[in-house]
């Protein structure tokens, strides 16, 4: 089968096409004909050698994939209500830049009615991110003000959408006002261009001084200070990246009287289990979202993952997404629809 492999640590061009032998479905886990991949930022991570893979996954990058059930284990696949032939999507902890990707069976979900294998490898690693941190672990509510920071991200256009159906209001920030009424076109109810304005400021402003209920952040670095200052009492701060930084200094006094709340997780060396959980979770409540319409895929670019001549798409990606010029998600293709 064709593949993604990292040659060296290095920048896009190091992502060149291989060759590796078909995997092998093991006890509870089947094996997918990948129609399409999603590209996640842990990948360019992974790339330059920030993002080490967890024990036993593969060195192959990829978290995301969506395609066609061609083997597996046939009890656990009977259990999860799936069978040979099913299109599904699935969380993976490497392997997803292939032509054939194995996934664990309670990882795997069936293709929302009404989308394309396309559209639904943007899904498993956003929805399950957002799911985890959002909805269980700052346990967001109805009614409650989220404020996401890089609305546009593939995060953040399933996080506005989200937050969005489940009775929220949603204000984001992003980079520029093209950003900005892009978000505000996918349901956010006010977007702030942090080039222009201070988030802080537009927070408190928006909120009649009163602050948000739950941050979802992807920065970290000095903007949990700021954060901080910008959630109401009782509020919660969930960190999911560290782009602008590891080490943050912010005022604890000020933690103390809110009584807030700063959870951080990463999502890829969790247990099975863990994500089978949150898998379960993303079918009773976010699909129905999907197939209803409420919840819409956001694909900014789609490239074929290994042409037969020229760049790899792969590596074209990886530009695009450093680049921060994309909004909502970048998808490979390895030549089905």
């Amino acid at each position: 089968m064709k593949v993604i492999e990292i040659a060296s640590y290095g920048p896009p061009d190091v992502l060149q096409v291989g060759e590796r032998p078909l995997p092998v479905p093991g006890p509870g886990e089947l094996r997918i004909r990948v129609a399409a991949s999603g590209v996640n930022r842990p990948d360019v991570l992974q790339r330059t050698g920030n993002y080490p893979v967890p024990p036993g996954a593969s060195d192959i990058p990829g978290l995301e994939v969506a395609g066609v059930v061609d083997m597996g284990d046939e009890t656990a696949m009977a259990q999860a209500g799936l069978k040979l032939g099913d299109r599904v999507c699935a969380l993976v902890a490497g392997g997803g830049y292939a032509e054939v990707c194995v996934a664990p069976v309670g990882q795997c979900l069936p293709v929302p009615r009404g989308w394309t294998d396309l559209e639904a490898a943007s899904l498993p690693e956003t929805v399950f991110t957002v799911w985890s941190n959002v909805f269980d672990r700052a346990r967001l509510q109805a009614g409650e003000t989220l404020l996401v920071q890089g609305g546009s991200s593939g995060i953040g256009v399933t996080a506005i959408q989200l937050a969005r159906a489940m009775g929220c209001t949603v204000i984001v920030t992003a980079g520029s006002d093209d950003k900005c009424a892009a978000c505000l076109a996918l349901g956010a109810h006010h977007a702030i261009n942090y080039r222009a304005s201070d988030f802080v400021q537009e927070v408190k402003r928006l909120t009649g001084g009163r602050g948000v209920d739950v941050v979802l952040d992807m920065v970290a670095g000095d903007y949990v200070a700021r954060e901080i200052d910008c959630l109401a009492e009782d509020g919660r701060l969930a960190i999911i990246a560290v782009q602008g930084g590891v080490k943050s200094e912010f005022n604890a006094g000020m933690l103390l009287r809110k009584r807030l709340t700063i959870t951080g997780s990463t999502l890829r060396p969790r247990s099975v289990e863990f994500k089978q959980a949150i898998a379960r979770n993303c079918l009773k409540h976010v699909w129905p979202l999907m197939e209803s319409g409420a919840i819409k895929p956001v694909i900014h670019s789609v490239f074929e993952a290994a042409p037969a001549q020229g760049r790899s798409g792969a590596a074209l990606a990886h530009a695009l997404m450093e680049s921060n010029l994309h909004i909502g998600k970048i998808v490979l293709t390895w030549g089905s629809k």
